[in-house]
């Protein structure tokens, strides 16, 4: 993630901000278009100005006041959402002040996902676009039985529907349900991670010339889902599985290894470009294989090798904070050859959607200004 400045005072400004102390608390905004973040004016009647550029007229997105959102939308845009919210079908109950919260810690893990796939510059077709496997999502609240006991709503994805279980945002449940797992990491912006990747094999690997090679590396994705899950959970991972996977999780099947491997992904571009605009350099005892500094974009990697070489010693001295805190490893994985092969598939399969070599369509698609907008603030 980047690291932003103030237009007025040149102090910092994180992603997630909505004011700006260096401008008397002046409002900020995120521009998609640009991926830029910007102290703004108040213009009146509901709309804004950036103060660095006061030629253009801003609105924040409609959904701002129970998502949380900092996210700009163009005044003459019909659509009054912004872009991560125009994909979204069905969203939790925010009439209480549980479901508001939850909302709001949904919408920030969704824009950092949108971060994510705007900064790759992947094409991320919605329905509109693509009717049959457009990205859509539903934040499905628990449902109650007929006996008076909670049936918890189901995290998946199904041809580019993805759907997570909106009580995964509170901090309680989601723990909870990691250590019943044995999980060594649960987070919402991981679910997000997760199933994208899901989406984008549809979307980006099936029906091209890169299927072939997926399916070397990772297995084929047509192996029985419930036969290779209930054989997971019945006799649980295979012994060496940590010498070929991510994680335990990975080896059930090719599709969530997959996933697992696209969520990593995401996971270590994204911290490595935190550690770049920190400036952030490892070198401890001028140890050559524990030095790092991350002098490259890491959303335009060369390689999986040259984002791993900066990774493993950049998570090692994460992980030595994490635990100067108290608390549990911060990337609590090991990083196998054969599963940088896979990243590195993952790499090249990116890169070729960004120069338009894959996908359904050959353009770049966000979600377009005729996607249904009553839809994505039903409760």
């Amino acid at each position: 993630m980047r690291l932003y400045q103030c237009d007025v005072s040149g102090l910092p400004l994180y992603f997630d901000n909505h004011f700006s102390v260096g401008a008397n608390n002046a409002p900020v905004g995120f521009v998609a278009d640009t991926l830029t973040l910007h102290t703004l004016t108040n213009a009146g009647e509901g709309l804004w100005r950036i103060t660095s550029r006061p030629d253009k007229l801003w609105k924040f997105c409609a959904n701002a006041p129970i998502d949380g959102s900092n996210w700009l939308v163009d005044a003459d845009d019909p659509n009054p959402l912004a872009i991560p919210a125009r994909y979204n079908r069905l969203i939790p109950n925010t009439d209480t002040p549980q479901g508001l919260a939850r909302f709001q810690k949904i919408g920030a893990a969704q824009r950092h996902l949108f971060y994510s796939i705007l900064r790759f510059a992947i094409p991320c077709p919605d329905r509109a676009t693509d009717p049959d496997g457009g990205l859509v999502f539903d934040f499905l609240e628990d449902a109650v039985d007929d006996f008076g006991h909670r049936v918890p709503a189901v995290t998946g994805h199904e041809d580019g529907l993805i759907s997570l279980r909106a009580a995964e945002a509170d901090d309680v449940v989601r723990e909870t349900v990691r250590v019943s797992m044995g999980e060594p990491y649960r987070t919402l912006l991981g679910h997000f991670r997760h199933e994208i990747g899901h989406f984008f094999f549809q979307q980006l690997v099936e029906g091209s010339d890169m299927l072939s090679g997926a399916r070397q590396l990772f297995g084929d994705e047509r192996q029985d889902y419930d036969a290779a899950l209930q054989k997971n959970y019945s006799e649980g991972p295979p012994v060496d599985w940590q010498q070929r996977f991510i994680s335990s999780y990975a080896s059930c099947h090719p599709a969530e290894d997959f996933a697992e491997c696209w969520a990593h992904f995401f996971h270590i571009v994204d911290t490595l470009e935190s550690a770049r605009a920190f400036g952030l350099s490892i070198e401890p005892f001028r140890h050559h294989d524990l030095d790092a500094e991350v002098k490259f974009d890491p959303y335009r990697a060369e390689s999986a090798q040259q984002l791993v070489g900066a990774w493993v010693p950049i998570s090692l001295a994460l992980n030595t904070f994490q635990r100067s805190m108290g608390q549990g490893d911060i990337y609590p994985f090991v990083l196998p050859p054969p599963v940088v092969e896979k990243l590195e598939f993952i790499n090249r399969v990116i890169k070729a959607a960004r120069e338009g070599k894959l996908g359904r369509t050959n353009r770049f698609h966000l979600a377009s200004s005729s996607s249904s907008a009553d839809r994505s603030t039903a409760k």
